[in-house]
């Protein structure tokens, strides 16, 4: 092994300790044929960890990116390396390509146990003076988890009184109640925070179940299971790239479509929850990295929208698609050609 590829997974090892902050305790680890990391619709180039970002946490986890047994051999192949020189650089900056690769169906990884990685998502359609609540019995904490409020579902949060003196506090509830913000029900954590305009709340949610909400949210969930799916797998390629590439050091992402769409339990169904359970931990690579895997409701808005970035996937062509007989992991070749399927997996302790 080179000196420069040598340096190059020691950077990405160290970056990658960076990339997942606010997962759950739990060792992941990142494989990648020789450590690119791929993000942006049509692998548009762009730097993956903002300026600032270079915290460093001992929970803090890697990603393992596991790719199917004919991925690996093709990677491995000196032809198909990176460039060494990009390897090295700090950056890390995603390599762009041509996607005019012919579209055969994506090879599914082998079935895996799932990975407990937590998303954070601003609420940014919440109010600036948020009504919070919950299902059951609350508790608001402080950062050092010390209580600052509890009560029942017939109490709401003082936040006034929670604030003062502080910048942030938490909500939580039973694994068996929900959360509300603004009415609206949410599972996981609320981390409140002092912001400028006012309060902004991120609801800390396992990944998983922040993906069965944007599937509901973002396509109907009466349609064709394989149509499902593919959104499914975008969706969760989509939050990977921005848990990489986070848009806050508070959160990795909004709640509104200047993201994904996503509405907390409100858009979550039983179809939902199947759509994601039989992908679990499925998003799209390319050479080992993450594909930020964009979308669209027509095949005409993904030209106007996102033709200049290369791959973008109509949703309404995937249920035309799915309607056919194709199934997901056919549909998504034909939109994100080139890229592969991986899963995600939990490494070593």
């Amino acid at each position: 092994m080179s000196r420069h590829v040598k340096a190059a997974i020691a950077a990405l090892r160290a970056t990658g300790r960076r990339l997942l902050h606010g997962c759950r305790r739990h060792p992941i680890l990142l494989t990648a044929p020789l450590a690119v990391v791929a993000v942006g619709a049509g692998f548009a180039a762009q730097e993956l960890i903002p300026a600032g970002a270079s915290r460093s946490d001992p929970d803090l986890l890697e990603a393992l990116i596991a790719q199917p047994r004919e991925v690996s051999q093709q990677a491995a192949d000196p032809s198909e390396a990176p460039d060494k020189d990009l390897l090295a650089a700090a950056s890390l900056q995603a390599q762009r390509t041509s996607l005019s690769h012919p579209d055969p169906a994506l090879v599914e990884p082998e079935a895996g146990a799932e990975v407990p990685l937590e998303i954070r998502v601003a609420l940014l359609g919440a109010s600036p003076s948020p009504r919070l609540g919950a299902s059951g019995y609350w508790r608001l904490v402080d950062r050092d988890g010390r209580p600052v409020q509890e009560g029942g579902p017939a109490d709401a949060p003082d936040l006034a009184a929670a604030m003062a003196g502080r910048a942030e506090v938490w909500m939580e509830t039973g694994s068996d109640h929900v959360l509300q913000v603004d009415g609206r029900p949410y599972e996981g954590r609320l981390r409140v925070l002092r912001g400028s305009q006012g309060l902004q709340v991120v609801n800390h949610v396992s990944l998983e179940r922040y993906i069965s909400s944007v599937v509901g949210a973002e396509m109907p969930s009466s349609w064709n299971m394989e149509a499902l799916k593919a959104q499914a797998v975008a969706a969760r390629s989509y939050a990977m790239a921005h848990m990489a590439r986070p848009a806050s050091a508070h959160w990795h992402l909004g709640d509104t479509t200047r993201w994904q769409a996503y509405r907390g339990l409100g858009s979550v169904t039983a179809r939902t929850r199947q759509a994601t359970a039989s992908t679990s931990g499925v998003i799209l690579s390319y050479q080992g990295g993450i594909v930020e895997s964009l979308y669209a409701a027509t095949t005409r808005i993904t030209q106007e929208a996102h033709g200049h970035l290369g791959a973008s996937m109509s949703q309404h062509g995937a249920q035309d698609l799915a309607e056919q007989g194709l199934r997901y992991n056919e549909i998504l070749g034909r939109y994100y050609r080139g890229a592969s399927l991986a899963r995600l997996q939990a490494g070593a302790s």
